[in-house]
Formats: C-alpha cells, structure tokens, sequence
C-alpha cells in the first residue's frame, strides 16, 4: 500500500479546527484506497501470456534453431516480467547435400560486389573465424589482409566450424538435453532430462573370487538398461566381454584384443590396457540386451571393480538373474595357473572355539530390531554352511534363502564376517538366521565385507520373526 502524503493526515475544510466530519473521512478513506491501488509504487513483475507456436527452421538442411514468443502483460505500477520473452530451440533437418554452401558463407556472400568502408571499391568475401565475437558476421576481403564485421549473424549459425553450440541473438548457446538452446539442462545417471538420479539405482561390487585353474571365469551380469559402466582392475588377467549370442566382444578364445573401442549391446565399450598392468572398461550405455563380464584368469585374482547405474523397475529381475545363477559361476579350463602365483586360500583356524566365549549382551527387543533394520544396508534370511576363525575376526559363510532389504547386489553364496573370535551374537553353522548387515569399504578399497556388528542383529528365522522384520521395514523413517 502507498504513503500518504506529508500532512494528509491532518487535512482539514477551510475554516475548520475540531475533529473531521463523517463525510471528510469517508473522502480521506477514499483517496488512500485509490492511492494503493493507483499509486507509483511497484507492485511486482507483471504476467507471461502463454507460449505461442514454434517457428519454422532457420535453416533448410542440417540443424538450425525454431522459436517461439510471449508476451509480458502487466499493469500500471508492475515490474516488467522476469526472464525472457522468447525461447529457442535446435531443429534437425535432413543433412545437407555434398557441396552445399556453409551457412555463414552464405551470409558473408550476400555483401560480394556492395561497396563498403565508405568507399566504391567492392570485394569478394569469405568467413573469417578468427575475430573475438564468433558469433559477429566476421568476413575476410578476399586476396587482403583485413577482415570487416557486418553485424551479427544470423540465428541457428555455428558458432564455429564442426562445433555443437549455435548463435542465438549474438551469443553462443549450447543446447540442454531438452533441445532449448541455453537451458542448461543435464542428464542425470539415469539418462533423464534434468533428473536426479532417483529413477535408478547405483550398482557397485569388488569381484574377489579366486580359482586354482586359468581360464574365463564370470563375474558378473550387466544387464540391459545398464548406464555409465566401469570396470578396472590391476593384474596380468584380461577382462572378457560376451555377447547373450555367446560371442565374445572382446578377449575371447583365449586371445586378447588390441586397445579400442568396440560395438556391443548398442552402446560403445573402450577398452584400454596400460603397462602398470591395468585394464579398464568404459561404456556410456543404455545397454540393449544383457552383456556377460569374465576375467581370463593367468594368476591370482586381486579384486575387479565394476558398477553401473541400473533403471529400478529392472534391478529386481538383474538380482533374480543372479542369485538362480549363484555368481560367480567357475568355467575352469585345463590349464593350471602359473607356479609363480599360486592360489590358495589363507591360513584358517580350527572352527572349534579354544577358549570359551563371554557371555553376549542382551539384545532383545523391538527398539533394538528396528535400529538395526533400518541402519542396515542388508537384511535377509541365509543358512550358516561354515564358520572359520581368523586372527581377531570370525568369517560365516552363507547360503542367502530370501532378501528383505539389499542396497547393493548379492550372491547366493556371500561371506559375513563378525569383529571377533567370539562373536555377539554367535551364529552355529547349519542354522538359519534373519540377520541385519553392513557394508564396510576399507578406504583405499583393497575390502569390501558383508559386516555383521557385534551386539547385532542375528536372530534365528522364524515366522514370528519374519512378521516383526517386515513391520520394522513399514517403520524406519524416509
């Protein structure tokens, strides 16, 4: 609302010194109503009127721009509206024809024959792209040594030969992945158009296998859909990729490929060695079909990195694939790995306890079964098939029967070790257990372990402890 002005307030009739009449201070009520409606102050940006319909290309072959407009409607008082009145967009055409006249050499051309400088002598003019303004009509006088800008260019030029950004009312805009020139727009993991990365799920692994034999072992499936693949490794083992045909792509029948890139599942896959020995995989995706990763195993397996950003409506069917399959599956061929490198695997102790164990905290309870669950990055039910004591730690090996909660890929066969030779609580094998884990990365990556807490949660599986895990899952905060 506006001011009054200096001394409103106190307006009086001529010759009136008491208080004001009812009819002057209806006349004053009226004049500071029409003052905040009329007044000069402002009172916000005005209104867009919608978006009219996209202009033709400006180019007749090749890409070009198209634009459309509104208009800013505001009423006295109001700001102008905020952004911009018009919005431009790249259009693709059909390629240009061998041999056709580049769109900025047409534009240099229509000056051929026109005096200009102020003088009746004429020249012939072709593009020159090296004045500061790429996006300024910069023509060399054909046979000189000067060049002349004749304004801007025209909208939907290049900004430069072989370059993806286009000019647009004097500047140099690249197109977002929504088409509109200058948006900003980004895909995310996902391949979405300005998403975030909530529409698919980052999968991640450490392959640690080992075998006795060389030969092509899996590791695992990168299904179809998969984005922003990678796979690095360091040793004298070669990565292998094949084909759901069976044909290998890459390192196949026991001969390796040169260095380069390689067309499968409809995106490209590099592939780069280096000396160090490191090999790496590299494949923007989406895949079109499911794509096989091996390891041509010559020595022993120091660990394979893998990931790739998974669309969530297929990583259900990706862990089905490969937990009926029980990755990894060992293909052992014959042929013994080299005597230099030996796989074996680490020293055990006996599984029988030589002291006896304190007892273990009491963990029972809802309050503590749902921290647990939802502070877990996995919760399932596996039967104990093996128990092995190591130094300090305790390593369980699982068979994983049903999954209530994963943030991460798992085997059929899993590891889970327990920080201690007395772990809390314990776990006897040949039982089953509703367990909650962690996932716990040592920081230069040389672990990647399936952690069961001590004083966690391990409870034996039950269908009353089915039922209160999967009211814990309805409880655990967003």
């Amino acid at each position: 609302m506006g001011k009054l002005r200096p001394g409103a307030a106190e307006w009086r009739a001529p010759g009136h010194t008491g208080r004001p009449r009812p009819f002057q201070s209806l006349l004053l009520l009226l004049w500071t109503l029409l003052h905040c409606v009329l007044g000069s102050s402002a009172q916000g940006p005005g209104e867009w009127t919608p978006w009219g319909s996209w202009s033709r290309c400006s180019s007749s072959c090749g890409r070009g721009v198209s634009v459309r407009s509104r208009r800013c409607i505001r009423l006295p008082g109001e700001e102008p509206c905020w952004e911009s009145g018009h919005e431009y967009r790249v259009c693709q055409l059909p390629d240009c024809p061998p041999g056709a006249v580049p769109f900025r050499d047409l534009q240099c051309a229509l000056y051929n024959g026109h005096p200009v400088l102020g003088t009746q002598k004429t020249y012939q003019w072709i593009p020159f792209h090296g004045a500061p303004n790429q996006c300024d009509l910069n023509c060399l006088a054909e046979g000189h040594a000067f060049y002349h800008s004749f304004g801007r260019v025209l909208d939907g030029t290049p900004c430069s030969p072989g370059a993806q950004g286009l000019c647009v009312a004097g500047r140099c805009l690249s197109a977002g992945c929504d088409g509109v020139l200058g948006s900003g727009a980004l895909e995310d993991r996902c391949g979405r158009c300005g998403g975030a990365n909530d529409s698919c799920l980052f999968v991640q692994r450490v392959f640690r296998d080992a075998g006795a034999f060389a030969g092509y072992w899996n590791v695992t499936l990168i299904p179809e859909g998969a984005r922003h693949i990678r796979v690095a490794h360091r040793s004298r083992n070669h990565l292998a990729l094949m084909g759901v045909d069976g044909r290998y792509v890459l390192n196949g029948n026991w001969e390796v490929s040169p260095p380069g890139t390689y067309e499968a599942a409809g995106t490209r896959v590099v592939y780069a060695r280096a000396a160090a020995p490191q090999e790496t995989l590299h494949a923007a995706g989406p895949t079109s079909q499911d794509l096989l990763l091996q390891i041509l195993l010559q020595e022993p397996n120091p660990g394979i990195q893998f990931e790739f950003w998974l669309p969530r409506e297929r990583y259900g069917p990706f862990q089905v694939q490969t937990q009926a399959r029980g990755w990894p599956v060992r293909q052992p061929q014959p042929r013994e790995v080299e005597a230099r490198a030996p796989i074996a695997p680490p020293p055990l102790m006996p599984t029988l306890a030589p002291d006896p164990c304190p007892p273990c905290p009491d963990t029972r309870g809802r309050a503590h079964r749902l921290l647990h669950y939802c502070g877990s990055d996995f919760v399932f039910q596996a039967r104990v098939v093996g128990r092995h004591r190591q130094a300090q730690e305790t390593r369980y090996e699982v068979h994983i029967q049903l999954i209530y909660k994963n943030r991460w890929p798992l085997r059929t066969r899993e590891y889970v070790w327990a920080p201690a030779r007395c772990p809390c609580p314990p776990l006897a094998p040949q039982q089953e257990y509703l367990m909650a884990i962690r996932r716990l990365v040592s920081p230069d990556g040389t672990q990647d372990r399936l952690l069961l807490p001590h004083a966690g949660y391990a409870r034996p599986w039950s269908p009353a402890e089915d039922s209160r895990i999967r009211l814990a899952a309805r409880r655990c905060p967003v």
